[in-house]
C-alpha cells in the first residue's frame, strides 16, 4: 500500500490576529508544521497549536522563518550564515521547550517561506539549516523541496529527510515553485490540485506550468494553513488519497 505524509503550517496567529482554521485543519493532516515566533505564531499561539495536534495524534514539526511579521516571513532577509544557523536553533529550542512542558517532542523541521525557498537553491543556507537540526537533534527529519538542495543538505548532515511536494502550487521547469509574485503561483481549484497530488504520489511526476514533465519523489504533501480554502483543500486530499487506497502517516511513525 502507497503511503504519504499530509502536513499543514499552523500556529500562524500572533496576539490579536487569528489566521487559518487550525482546530478544523488537525482532523484532517498527519504532520503540522508549528510557526515559532519569528515569521508569526506567538509563545501562547506555539502552546495551544501543540495541545491540540497531541490531542489529534498529529506529529509536530517545527517551523521556522526569517524575522519578518509583517512580511509572513514572504520577503528574502539577507543575512549572514551564521545568522541563519542561529535563529534557526533558537526557533525550534522554543518549540523544543514547550513540547518539554507538555511531555511530547518535536518530529520534524520545515523550513517556512522565504528562507525554505532559499534554501531549495542555495547550498550554503540549505548546510546552515541542516547543521542547526543536527546540532539540536540527529533524530529529527528535515523536510525539503523534492530534489532540493535542502534535501540534500540534510543528507549530507546525516539527517532523515523528508522530500516534499505542493497541493497548491504550481511548479518551474527546474523543480523550483512559482514565484508567488506571479499570478499562476497558486492552485484554487481543488479538483486540479488533486488531478497534481495523485500524479505526484501515484507516479512521481509534476507538470511544470510550461508543461514540461518533472520526476520528483514525493514523500510528504504541503497544504498551507493561512490560505483561504486550505479547509476544503485539506478535506478533498485527505478523502480522495484515502479512496484512492494510499495510506496517510507522519514521516517517522513506520513510515519509510
Amino acid at each position: 500500500m502507497m503511503r504519504i505524509d499530509l502536513n499543514c503550517d499552523v500556529g500562524e496567529s500572533f496576539g490579536a490576529y487569528k489566521i487559518g482554521e487550525d482546530e478544523l485543519v488537525f482532523g484532517n493532516i498527519t504532520s503540522a508544521n508549528i510557526a515559532c515566533g519569528y515569521h508569526a505564531g506567538d509563545h501562547n499561539v506555539m502552546a495551544k497549536t501543540v495541545k491540540i495536534a497531541l490531542e489529534n495524534g498529529v506529529a509536530i514539526g517545527a517551523h521556522p522563518g526569517f524575522a519578518d511579521l509583517q512580511g509572513f516571513g514572504r520577503r528574502y532577509m539577507q543575512t549572514s550564515l551564521d545568522d541563519i544557523y542561529h535563529s534557526v536553533l533558537y526557533q525550534i529550542g522554543a518549540l523544543h521547550g514547550i513540547c518539554v512542558a507538555h511531555g511530547t517532542k518535536i518530529n520534524h523541521v520545515k523550513p517556512h517561506g522565504a528562507l525554505y525557498n532559499a534554501a531549495a537553491k542555495d547550498r550554503g543556507i540549505g548546510d546552515a539549516i541542516a547543521k542547526a537540526v543536527s546540532d539540536i537533534d540527529q533524530n529529527l527529519i528535515l523536510y525539503g523541496l523534492a530534489g532540493s538542495e535542502l534535501v540534500s543538505a540534510g543528507e549530507r548532515f546525516g539527517l532523515r529527510v523528508a522530500n516534499e511536494v505542493f497541493a497548491d502550487r504550481t511548479y518551474q521547469a527546474d523543480g523550483t515553485l512559482t514565484s508567488r509574485t506571479c499570478p499562476n503561483a497558486l492552485i484554487s481549484d481543488p479538483e486540479e490540485a488533486m488531478q497534481q497530488v495523485l500524479l505526484m504520489v501515484k507516479e512521481g511526476k509534476v507538470r511544470a506550468v510550461d508543461g514540461t514533465i518533472l520526476s520528483l519523489k514525493a514523500d510528504t504533501i504541503c497544504v498551507h494553513g493561512d490560505e483561504e480554502r486550505a479547509l476544503t483543500f485539506v478535506k478533498v486530499l485527505r478523502e480522495r488519497l484515502l479512496s484512492e487506497k494510499v495510506q496517510l502517516k507522519a514521516i517517522g511513525d513506520g513510515h519509510e
